[in-house]
């Protein structure tokens, strides 16, 4: 008697966070090789794999895509620490953010995004959501909890704190005439901790 052998069982569908992250990893490695302008859907769909039709339920444009696989890709090497010493944590955060900025494969692709971004309000739009935003909330939080354990002045604005740090970083990104440097980052930080006016 002839024995059947069992149905081998179909892969089926995978589970839409598992796609989610394959579709966000695949467009970091082309966004990071290939630029801005080589994140494409169709680019995006060969590799994933996806379907076009899924790229556009989730993303409303490749640009909106980029910005969250840059997000994606660079959450875990920004991660805001709490030591308990706020010029410690600003200090080491801010060097994080200077070599990220300072990697050949990134601070081209983010200074192009930045630029797209004036002109293409989806990706401003993802941009803002999945990245800047969510930077500044972290930044403003771990300020304000050090100036509720009195190592920041009680006057003093933390959201301005964080565009007088990380934006002077963009600034330099994006307008070269000065290198963007940790020996920058920390004279940002001794500026900031220091004051910059002789007091009468």
């Amino acid at each position: 008697m002839t024995r059947t052998p069992p149905e081998r069982p179909g892969r089926g569908r995978r589970p839409a966070a598992e796609v989610r992250r394959g579709i966000l990893a695949v467009t970091a490695d082309i966004l990071l090789t290939d630029g801005v302008a080589g994140v494409t859907f169709d680019k995006i769909a060969a590799a994933a794999p996806a379907s076009k039709a899924t790229l556009y339920k989730w993303w409303p444009s490749p640009g909106a895509l980029a910005a969250e696989a840059y997000f994606t890709h660079v959450e875990e090497q920004l991660q805001f620490d709490d030591t308990g010493n706020i010029e410690h944590d600003l200090r080491t955060q801010l060097h994080a953010h200077v070599a990220l900025l300072n990697r050949p494969d990134v601070g081209p692709v983010i200074a192009k995004l930045i630029g797209a971004a004036q002109s293409d309000t989806e990706l401003a739009e993802a941009w803002s959501r999945n990245y800047s935003t969510i930077r500044r909330r972290t930044a403003v939080e771990r300020l304000q909890r050090a100036k509720e354990q009195g190592q920041i002045h009680p006057d003093v604005d933390v959201q301005v704190v964080v565009d007088q740090l990380w934006g002077a970083c963009y600034h330099r990104l994006l307008i070269p005439d000065e290198p963007l440097s940790i020996e920058f980052a920390d004279s940002l930080i001794n500026n900031m901790s220091r004051g910059i006016l002789v007091q009468a």
